[in-house]
C-alpha cells in the first residue's frame, strides 16, 4: 500500500485522467468514488433544474449513497480528492465520502476539474464541513496535475 491516497468522483471520465495522472505522479492507491445510483446523461444536464444533480445541489445536507465502502484513510499520510467542480462547489457525493471517512487531522489536497468555475467556493466549503481535516491548498487540474501533485507533496 501506497502512503498516498488519490480518491476521485469522475462525472464524464475527465476528473479521472487527472487522478490516474496524481497517482501516477505520486505513486498513490486510486480509489474512484462511485453513487449507488449511477448518474445517467439526464441526470447530470444542469439546465434542467429537476435534474437529479440539480435537486441534489440545491440541497445541501443531501448525500447521495456510495456504491462501496470507503477505504480506510489511517494508513494513508495524505489524501489527494478530485472532482469536476458543481454549481461552483464539490459534488454532493463528495460529502458522502467524507461523512463516511475519519479525516481528523489527515493532510487532504482538493483537486478538480471545470470547464469555467474555480476551486476556491469547494475550498471554502470543505473546510466549513471538514474542519477535523488538515485542508491543503487546492488546484483546478485542466492541465498539469502530475507536475502540481509533485510539488504539493
Amino acid at each position: 500500500m501506497s502512503n498516498v491516497l488519490v480518491a476521485y468522483f469522475s462525472a464524464s471520465g475527465v476528473t479521472e485522467r487527472a487522478a490516474r495522472e496524481i497517482a501516477a505522479a505520486v505513486g498513490g492507491d486510486l480509489f474512484s468514488i462511485e453513487p449507488a445510483q449511477p448518474y445517467t446523461a439526464a441526470d447530470l444536464d444542469w439546465t434542467d433544474k429537476k435534474s437529479r444533480s440539480s435537486v441534489e445541489m440545491n440541497d445541501p445536507a443531501c448525500r447521495p449513497a456510495l456504491a462501496s465502502a470507503v477505504p480506510d484513510l489511517s494508513g494513508y499520510e495524505a489524501v489527494f480528492l478530485g472532482f469536476p467542480v458543481w454549481w461552483y462547489v464539490e459534488p454532493r457525493i463528495i460529502d458522502s465520502f467524507l461523512d463516511a471517512c475519519k479525516t481528523d487531522g489527515k493532510a487532504i489536497f482538493p483537486f478538480a476539474t471545470s470547464g469555467g468555475s474555480g476551486i476556491s467556493g469547494a475550498e471554502r466549503r470543505l473546510k466549513e464541513l471538514y474542519p477535523a481535516a488538515a485542508w491543503k491548498k487546492g488546484k483546478l487540474v485542466n492541465g498539469g496535475a502530475a507536475a502540481w501533485a509533485k510539488g504539493a507533496l
